[in-house]
């Protein structure tokens, strides 16, 4: 049950929407921009950009996407454990603080990061993402606890709008020593430097302003029931009482699996679109990194708008227009061959970005009965994110491996918005809590 004295203060909450400001500089340079094609440059060879990685040769691109998907594996396998611990000890504050600083560490780490110790480079990148995204899955269930149902999708919103322009000043600041090396005494030849100290200045924005919300928000509170179970065994228990809940709840059930297909869509788009861009269409790391900027600047206001629209129209029917609007998205990127579509495109998806995200997680966060144990619920949802992810990412490497094109997995990407849309329309006109 959420403590009544913090709901909807403006302290807690700002304090909550500041991690979002501290970790998302993490999903813009590591995961979108300076890193992806970091990562490139140093693999691409001219022969077929094959690579050797434990004995086993693959297409550059393709490794980067396999590794990824089996970090968040390892994550959708820990968090119910996480979960269950922290649920019991009522510690979710200190998880938040231990996954935060295991990504932060991790990501300034990747500094040392070359062709030559790749298997350390890969590993580095499997701890940074499971910091990022196991931080989350106690950052998102402190939502129904610090903000009333009418105001989380406005609450929501105000997390990722202070987590697109924190990312944005410290990719502005990235984008300064990358391309402006000269002022800071960078040989003109030097490239890889510039973004080597990127990642250390991930590192330590991340670190430093996660302070904020883990000195402000409440530690968690203990569970009043004993657990059943091993706490390494609970949490999957929980999770089974949760699918059992779910049997009896028609609406939730039939929007999770909506979004386990559509999000898999968008985190797949978000994670390879710098990788496409670089090898699909030749673009220089000045344009990659502009368009990804374009993009969170542009989800700015359209996870406000987005927003706003849910409470004109509903969440439902907002977020079947939103995953409409992806899918004509995604035929506009198979046909796209200059940076300047890509630039346009870029825009185009930057607006729908943030609004679908934010979307999603407030109109869980209705979904879930105000008796039930939300970390729990959460979790199911991180598990179900998670999954979904690491199935897209292995779909889009795979049919690059096998076909020799990115174009081709943006076909396997279309379907999973298809799939989600189709499960989402039956909704429309639902009521997003059950009696």
């Amino acid at each position: 049950m959420a403590n009544q004295s913090i709901i909807n203060q403006p302290k807690i909450i700002r304090s909550w929407a500041f991690y979002d400001w501290a970790n998302s500089v993490y999903n813009l340079v590591i995961t979108s921009t300076i890193f992806p094609a970091y990562y490139e440059a140093i693999t691409a060879n001219k022969n077929n950009n094959e690579i050797i990685f434990l004995g086993r040769t693959f297409v550059n691109t393709a490794l980067y996407n396999y590794v990824l998907a089996f970090a968040f594996i390892i994550i959708a396998l820990m968090s119910p454990i996480l979960s269950s611990i922290a649920d019991y000890k009522g510690n979710k504050r200190s998880f938040l603080r231990f996954f935060s600083t295991l990504g932060s560490i991790s990501c300034s780490l990747l500094y040392f990061f070359t062709l030559d110790n790749i298997v350390f480079g890969m590993l580095l990148v499997v701890l940074a993402c499971i910091g990022f995204w196991s931080s989350l899955v106690f950052y998102n269930s402190y939502l129904p606890e610090i903000a009333s149902e009418e105001k989380r999708d406005d609450v929501s919103a105000k997390g990722f709008t202070y987590g697109y322009i924190g990312s944005v000043i410290l990719q502005l600041l990235c984008f300064v020593v990358v391309f402006k090396k000269d002022w800071f005494g960078i040989a003109a030849d030097n490239d890889a430097l510039p973004a080597k100290i990127s990642f250390v200045l991930v590192g330590l924005w991340w670190f430093g302003f996660s302070q904020i919300p883990l000195t402000i928000l409440p530690k968690g509170t203990p569970s009043e029931k004993k657990s059943e179970h091993n706490v390494l065994v609970n949490g999957f228990m929980e999770l089974k009482k949760v699918i059992t809940e779910l049997k009896k709840m028609k609406v939730l059930k039939q929007f999770l699996f909506g979004y386990f297909f559509y999000n898999m869509g968008v985190q797949t788009v978000m994670l390879v679109a710098t990788l496409f861009g670089s090898k699909e269409l030749k673009m220089e790391t000045s344009g990659l990194i502009t368009t990804i900027l374009l993009i969170q600047i542009i989800a700015i206001p359209g996870a406000i708008l987005i927003a706003k629209l849910s409470d004109k129209i509903g969440n439902i029917k907002a977020l079947c227009w939103v995953i409409a609007a992806w899918i004509l998205f995604c035929v506009m990127g198979y046909f796209v061959t200059t940076s300047f579509q890509f630039y346009i495109l870029g825009a185009l998806i930057g607006f729908v970005m943030g609004g679908i995200q934010s979307l999603s997680r407030s109109t869980y966060s209705k979904m879930i009965p105000a008796n039930k144990d939300t970390t729990s619920f959460f979790s199911f949802f991180d598990v179900t994110e998670k999954i979904a992810i690491a199935i897209g990412l292995l779909s889009y490497g795979f049919i690059e491996e096998i076909t020799g094109s990115m174009r081709n997995s943006i076909i396997a990407v279309m379907l999973f918005f298809i799939i989600g849309f189709v499960l989402l329309i039956p909704l429309r006109n639902k009521k997003l809590l059950e009696a």
